[in-house]
């Protein structure tokens, strides 16, 4: 695996690229074309920086833990402390596409800065990335050219949040686009759901919980090679629950028949569960039920 290398402002992005100054210290917005230094070697790169790249023509991004061959119209999402890789390279030739790079100090006092976080689609493997049709990369577009015409404008007091407004909405189109594409991949998204509920299965019925504990969202999506954060929303939009409560639900579920059909204590149930402590167990039960474990196994 090659150096990594640090980007932490978008003057040193261009220099790294081959382009001209920015314009703007805090963000800016440039066009793939064939005089950019797309391909890198094996380099891979981190910073303190945010990016959103809608990718036209071929080539391959490596993101997280792998590596993705994009097509025509792919978008993905970079937040700062990733790591982004083009060490497979990217014909130059063939590469189209517009990014919009920018500083986390543009939006610090802003609404979008208090809620960014919420975009979890910043947490997708590169190989959850977003395809969008025509209609909707020329949506994006009118608000990259409004965005880079700000940009290019003498400052004033209401350049910074006119820029904010713009890239906030560019996040929210892709926020819509990401629900088409979860709806649009209606049947696929069911097969992982049944997947990922095997997975819970096999897991505690091989008592792996007794070495591991109770297994996290981080480590399900991995076993199921996605991300945590897709793993979640895929399942909030299919099922109307995230990862998070699937695992909490099913343990719950388990915890009710062990109640029923055995006499071991509560604190052997919860154990048995993979958890440390007994009122841990208790709690989540109540939380689920509304009653504690031993009022459960009374009334029933």
């Amino acid at each position: 695996m090659g150096d990594i290398i640090s980007l932490n402002s978008i003057s040193k992005a261009h220099k790294l690229m081959g382009i001209s100054k920015p314009s703007h210290p805090l963000i800016s917005v440039f066009h793939h074309t064939p005089e950019m230094h797309m391909s890198f070697g094996d380099f891979r790169f981190t910073g303190n920086l945010y990016l959103i790249s809608m990718k036209e023509g071929t080539g391959s991004l490596g993101y997280g833990r792998h590596h993705y061959d994009f097509e025509e119209g792919t978008m993905t999402f970079v937040a700062p402390g990733q790591v982004l890789s083009a060490a497979e390279g990217v014909p130059v030739n063939e590469d189209k596409g517009w990014s919009v790079l920018f500083h986390p100090d543009l939006i610090r006092k802003t609404a979008l800065g208090r809620h960014i976080d919420s975009y979890s689609f910043f947490n997708y493997e590169v190989n959850e990335a977003l395809h969008l049709s025509d209609r909707e990369k020329n949506s994006l577009a009118e608000l990259v050219q409004k965005i880079e015409e700000e940009i290019n404008l003498n400052t004033d007091m209401h350049t910074q949040a006119l820029i904010v407004s713009n890239l906030e909405l560019i996040l929210n189109y892709c926020t819509r686009y990401y629900d088409r594409q979860f709806y649009t991949r209606s049947d696929q998204n069911k097969d992982l759901v049944s997947r990922f509920e095997s997975f819970l299965k096999e897991y505690f019925n091989t008592a792996r919980q007794l070495d591991l504990g109770i297994p996290s969202v981080s480590y399900c999506s991995e076993q199921l090679n996605m991300s945590p954060s897709y793993l979640s929303d895929l399942l909030k939009k299919e099922t109307g629950r995230n990862a998070q409560d699937h695992i909490h639900s099913f343990i719950v579920e388990r915890a009710k028949t062990i109640l029923l059909n055995s006499n071991e204590s509560i604190s052997e149930v919860a154990f048995g569960l993979g958890f440390d402590y007994s009122q841990h167990f208790s709690t989540l039960f109540k939380a689920k039920t509304g009653l504690t474990p031993k009022e459960y196994r009374s009334l029933n």
